[in-house]
């Protein structure tokens, strides 16, 4: 599983936001993908782009050498994977079954389990990035799971990410995913609250755009979710915040961070704040837009 040619189809299981792109590119790649989900208008859109059909996510594992899915939480993970219709028993032994959903810790480790007991290699791999359209810009894969798990599934994420780290044992891509998500979550709002602060004492926000970007003060998300409308081309916030990240998925990852923090006596006193934020964000109707749209909230105090 080291070129192009060694994977030559590819089960595929949840089609959305996030997966539309990864199926797109992995065909672009080469690899034939049989897709399911439980939305007909996302299996058209994986058929449009040359995916063939699977009748339920049994049949996507069935006979395939690699299985990909990604799901919106844990529940979805437990229920696609287990049981005597889920994937793990409908798989071929030997199969690499690579989960890139953001779930909590404890329902990774025991996919995992369920996994490594039936023999088959697995990965959980979420995915941090953005999407604009049909494509999936500049993704970074977060990988848990063995050593030689990963390098049997390096290139098949490689044809749909750009950075590829393997970050540790099962469950450890759940972690370096919640870390960074509340890092974001966290950047996010200090980004909105700053040009919230320029806007009240009359300072230009371009200005002071060109002056964060080129600060101690300069990241990356200032150039793809910048949350002020009108001064990057194509971020969220200038597409009537349109999502690339829904905010009700940001505030989900925040409450993974949460869970797992509690359990682990950790003190992320910026984190929780950002939780409740996002809750208060969400609760105001804004579940579906973009997550930068909490500049909206803070703008308005």
């Amino acid at each position: 599983m080291n070129g192009r040619d060694a994977v030559t189809e590819i089960g595929f299981i949840g089609i959305g936001t996030m997966g539309r792109p990864m199926v797109r590119a992995l065909l672009d790649a080469g690899h034939g993908i049989k897709a399911f989900d439980i939305r007909e208008q996302a299996i058209e859109a994986a058929l449009r782009a040359g995916a063939t059909r699977a009748a339920s996510a049994a049949a996507a594992a069935r006979g395939v050498e690699v299985v990909v899915s990604m799901l919106p939480e844990g529940p979805d993970v437990r229920s696609v994977y287990l049981g005597p219709e889920g994937v793990i028993a409908a798989a071929v032994r030997g199969a690499l079954l690579i989960d890139c959903s953001t779930i909590d810790l404890a329902a990774a480790r025991e996919v995992h389990g369920a996994a490594a007991a039936a023999g088959l290699d697995m990965l959980d791999a979420p995915v941090s990035g953005t999407v604009s359209g049909e494509k999936a810009t500049a993704l970074t894969f977060m990988v848990g799971g063995g050593e030689p798990a990963f390098a049997r599934g390096k290139a098949v994420l490689a044809a749909m990410g750009k950075t590829i780290v393997h970050v540790g044992p099962a469950g450890a891509g759940q972690a370096a995913k919640m870390c960074n998500n509340m890092l974001c979550a966290i950047i996010e709002i200090g980004l909105a609250e700053s040009f919230a602060l320029a806007d009240r004492v009359g300072l230009e926000p371009r200005k002071l755009f060109e002056v964060l970007s080129s600060s101690a003060a300069r990241t990356a998300l200032m150039a793809s979710d910048c949350p002020v409308p009108g001064l990057v081309a194509d971020s969220p916030a200038s597409r009537g915040y349109q999502p690339g990240f829904r905010s009700a998925l940001m505030l989900k990852d925040l409450g993974l961070a949460h869970e797992a923090a509690t359990g682990a006596g950790a003190a992320i006193p910026l984190g929780r704040l950002a939780r409740l934020l996002y809750a208060r964000h969400c609760a105001a109707g804004n579940r579906e837009s973009d997550w930068a749209g909490i500049y909206q909230m803070i703008r308005a105090g």
